[in-house]
């Protein structure tokens, strides 16, 4: 079923019919295209980085447009778009496909957000050239940023990326990749020697040269310390508290929209917003003025 005629160009609006990104030529041609300048930038002046997940063209270019600052096209998709129970099945060429689709609709709205892939499970575990090929694929298919799980090991991966000119998006606390190992979805960095380690594996990664810092379930004193701590590696926080650089949710989880049990670190935006979005928009300003996440209701 088609719900919007396809345009001739890529450079103009998305303007189907069914669409649910309009477009605003002026509020576009206002933000200037977010690139690693102006997310230093935002972070050199206390703006936080609303960050949201995105699949498919149509939702990329509605959270574009609702003032979206990073789309991550994260493997999460295993588990809202294919009814997966973790992300670890999740392939390179799925991540390929919705990455391609996501970038198409970007492109279609003119959007201006910076674009970041995950790189799935098995796909850069083998050597740092394997991780390379993986990162080549998803670069092609119009990520600016790849995203990858862990610390440790994964220290001379991120180097060598980016010393190949490709970005890298780091990704510490509970790492979905490796649940299994982690012994469940479990709130990491609580003793002393946890937090030692993921502070050593943070300062590593910065040094090798990734440029953000995923922190999911991490205790808020322990996030908020390492983003004091992290000068030039902005934390991007999820169930991680208040005082990272940012934050970022599965788009289907602030949407109200789970298949299983909603997570304490998420919020409905959904409620009270008359579209999807309005609802996005209000994540965005939520994450802005600091209003979201609640320290008491989200973190731990």
């Amino acid at each position: 079923m088609t719900t919007s005629t396809p345009d001739s160009s890529e450079g103009k609006p998305y303007s189907g019919p069914s669409s649910s990104a309009p477009s605003d030529p002026t509020a576009r041609q206002a933000r200037k295209p977010i690139s690693l300048p102006r997310l230093r930038d935002m972070r050199e002046r206390g703006e936080k980085i609303a960050m949201l997940t995105a699949y498919d063209a149509t939702f990329a270019a509605a959270a574009d447009a609702a003032g979206v600052d990073c789309i991550l096209v994260g493997d999460s998709l295993g588990m809202v778009c294919q009814g997966l129970s973790s992300t670890v099945a999740v392939s390179l060429e799925t991540m390929r496909h919705h990455t391609d689709a996501v970038a198409r609709g970007l492109r279609r709205a003119n959007a201006t957000a910076w674009l970041i892939a995950d790189l799935p499970f098995g796909s850069y575990h083998e050597s740092r050239e394997q991780a390379l090929r993986s990162a080549v694929v998803l670069m092609q298919a119009g990520a600016h940023m790849v995203k990858l799980e862990g610390g440790g090991w994964t220290h001379d991966t991120v180097r060598f990326l980016v010393e190949r000119g490709v970005p890298v998006c780091a990704h510490l606390g509970l790492t979905p990749q490796t649940v299994h190992a982690l012994g469940g979805y479990r709130v990491q960095g609580r003793d002393d020697e946890a937090a030692r380690v993921m502070r050593e594996h943070a300062l590593a990664l910065q040094d090798a040269g990734a440029s953000l810092l995923v922190l999911e379930m991490v205790p808020a004193a322990l996030s908020s310390s390492l983003t004091a701590e992290l000068a030039h590696c902005h934390t991007i926080g999820i169930g991680a508290g208040s005082g990272t650089a940012g934050q970022v949710l599965v788009m289907h989880d602030m949407l109200g929209l789970n298949l299983g049990r909603m997570p304490r670190f998420v919020r409905d935006f959904m409620q009270g917003q008359p579209s999807i979005q309005a609802a996005m928009a209000a994540y965005v300003q939520a994450v802005k003025s600091g209003e979201f996440p609640n320290d008491a209701q989200h973190a731990w």
